[in-house]
């Protein structure tokens, strides 16, 4: 089976109503049952707003009222973001307007700091993250078996040169200690893929490009406007096309 990227071209106006043609374009409950739970992993890379440098609001009213609008159910529904050496996830979902979003659509913002974690032992063959973590690598306890769309954005990256899917996960399943992985990103970007179909049924990304960064990512970019939005289960897949 082929690999699928959807890739639209949308404006201000419609650009909430968008996301939602874009995800049924790719069939992404099929991906993401109704009936399992699902973890939204917003994308925070700077606790300010800065355009491309997060999961933009439009964004993220785009997926939920999409989930909402085709039958999910709210109390499945887990909006989540994690802590950096550099960034608050408290203060980056209201500076960020996620928040209004958030309550608006009647689900909760999760800060992964606060829920409980767990050694993980995976059974892939992890190409770094064992070592660099020999102490076993911890996870928050409630991504295990859960379903899960990252809402990620076009831009760039000062060690993976681009980031989008893959490197969505490395917010959410590795500490705040994870810029010790930095050094060997490509690897664990690999390890990252493993580690998520262990534990996710069902992997989904939509990506923003309204607004592009480029230069000096993964925050203080320049931003271009690309007035497009992607979306694809296949995580490799929309890095390529979002890179390109």
């Amino acid at each position: 089976m082929k690999s699928q990227v959807a890739v639209l071209a949308t404006r201000p106006e419609s650009v909430v109503d968008d996301y939602g043609r874009l995800m049924r374009l790719v069939k992404y409950d099929q991906v993401l049952p109704r009936d399992q739970d699902l973890i939204l992993k917003l994308n925070l890379s700077w606790t300010k707003y800065f355009p491309a440098c997060s999961s933009q609001p439009w964004q993220v009213d785009g997926v939920l009222k999409t989930l909402v609008d085709d039958g999910y159910d709210r109390a499945r529904l887990f909006p989540v973001e994690n802590k950096t050496v550099v960034t608050n996830p408290v203060e980056g979902c209201r500076n960020n307007k996620w928040e209004p979003v958030l309550r608006r659509h009647g689900v909760p913002f999760i800060p992964l700091p606060g829920v409980e974690w767990t050694v993980y032992r995976f059974k892939s063959p992890l190409l770094k993250l064992n070592r660099i973590f020999p102490e076993g690598i911890e996870i928050p306890k409630m991504y295990v078996g859960k379903n899960v769309l990252h809402e990620c954005t076009v831009k760039t990256h000062g060690h993976s040169r681009t980031t989008g899917a893959i490197k969505n996960a490395f917010g959410g399943l590795l500490k705040e200690v994870r810029h010790y992985a930095h050094e060997f990103i490509h690897e664990v970007l690999v390890d990252l893929m493993y580690m998520q179909r262990e534990l996710h049924p069902g992997v989904f990304a939509v990506m923003d490009g309204t607004v592009m960064g480029d230069g000096a990512g993964p925050r203080t970019m320049v931003p271009r406007v690309g007035n497009l939005i992607l979306a694809s289960a296949d995580q490799v897949a929309i890095d390529a096309i979002a890179a390109k």
